[in-house]
């Protein structure tokens, strides 16, 4: 996967959670400011205070692709070691290597309440072995999960992913077959979209050495509300429906549509990699082209699936011809997605199923098939694995909304 890695006006303030913040004019200015990650972490509270009061947007969010896309290390959370008999990942037999090629395996591994990934390599009579610990799951499990490991205060992504599909191990996307490379490093824009927060120990966006103690697995509720600390005194201890409306907490249902966007776009725009602000100040409301490098791919014909759905999204018909239309449409941030006859008869919403031009040979049952149609799921070019020499690729579903011929 590819890896890369504010900002108002000059004496333009930003109240929230209790908090006045004062921005600095220009991304590098900003930079100065927020680059120790704690200026724009006064104020937030965390999940659980959240929890307290809305119980049942908490119950449904729970279980999202959002709130699991990164945990600790759990029975739970890391699927695939439970399997038995299914923990050894073979690239190379050792038994059958020669002197151009040796031989290369990983164990999964459970010590105690831990566990590991262990790369083997070598001859029969001459092999090495090198382990790391499993300290953060990335991924809800929908499609597969990666892990990742400190050393000291550096965090890497290990060798050895479970892949959904198949149930199976397969070499980490973008690793090279044949290699056990404990190496790669994991930069702060990639964890601005797995995690509510994580401190780094420097500016630089190519660095991978952070606090890990600050760590807050997960997509928060803070991520898109903003900080909460404020809104959680106000209501403390008040009789009455604490999700009224206040200025003490950030609405997204009430930024305009393009803003709204933005807050999905953040990181369901997978062309947009290079951020021009510190990692984890976007503030929810605010333009995403203050936070992140301009988009530079729209001529191209075909973009690729991966993480772009706003992008697409942004191409489609539907899009440009309703004013109303958002990521929030279809979708609801605070429920598991839903399955594919639901999305369908969103379109039926707008689309009577009459006008479609397979009305005719379909009858009613086309109902349940918009989406299949003109979203298909689709292979993508960024999440590919060469695992002993067999190519998996991830799939993702379009949401360039069309026909396709």
């Amino acid at each position: 996967m590819k890896r890369a890695i504010l900002l108002l006006l000059l004496g333009l303030t930003y109240c929230a959670g209790g908090v006045t913040r004062q921005f600095l004019a220009g991304p590098h200015a900003s930079m100065q400011a927020a680059a120790s990650g704690e200026v724009h972490r006064r104020g937030y509270t965390g999940n659980e205070v959240c929890t307290s009061c809305h119980r049942k947007e908490s119950q449904g969010y729970a279980a999202t692709a959002h709130h699991l896309t990164s945990q600790f290390p759990t029975d739970d959370s890391v699927t695939g070691f439970h399997d038995a008999g299914s923990n050894l990942l073979m690239i190379a037999d050792p038994a059958n290597a020669n002197a151009e090629k040796a031989g290369l395996y990983f164990n999964m591994e459970r010590r105690g309440s831990e566990f590991y990934e262990t790369a083997t390599t070598g001859w029969l009579g001459h092999l090495s072995s090198q382990s790391a610990r499993i300290d953060i799951v990335i991924g809800s499990g929908r499609r597969g999960l990666t892990y990742l490991s400190w050393r000291g205060d550096q965090l890497f992504e290990l060798p050895v992913t479970y892949w959904a599909d198949g149930k199976r191990w397969i070499n980490s996307p973008g690793y090279r077959d044949g290699e056990a490379n404990f190496t790669r490093p994991i930069f702060p824009r990639c964890l601005e979209c797995h995690a509510a927060f994580i401190k780094p120990l420097s500016g630089d966006p190519s660095s991978n050495r952070y606090d890990k103690s600050t760590l807050e697995a997960g997509i928060g509720c803070e991520t898109c509300h903003g900080p909460g600390a404020r809104h959680a005194a106000l209501w403390r201890g008040r009789s009455g429906a604490a999700g009224q409306s206040d200025q003490s907490i950030l609405s997204p249902a009430h930024f305009s549509r393009d803003r709204q966007v933005d807050l999905c776009g953040f990181c369901h725009n997978g062309i947009r990699e290079l951020g021009i602000a510190p990692p984890f100040s976007y503030v929810p409301g605010e333009p995403l082209d203050d936070y992140l490098e301009p988009d530079t791919n729209n001529v191209v014909e075909h973009p690729d699936v991966h993480g772009n759905q706003v992008g697409l999204l942004k191409r489609s018909r539907c899009y440009l011809s309703s004013p109303k239309m958002t990521c929030s449409t279809c979708h609801d941030v605070h429920a598991p997605e839903k399955t594919m006859e639901f999305y369908s008869g969103r379109c039926l919403t707008c689309h009577r199923m009459e006008n479609c031009g397979e009305f005719k040979r379909m009858g009613d049952k086309i109902a349940t098939k918009c989406i299949d149609c003109h979203m298909p799921v689709e292979e993508t070019k960024k999440i590919v694995s060469t695992t002993a020499g067999q190519v998996v690729r991830a799939t993702m579903r379009n949401h360039w909304i069309k026909i396709y011929r």
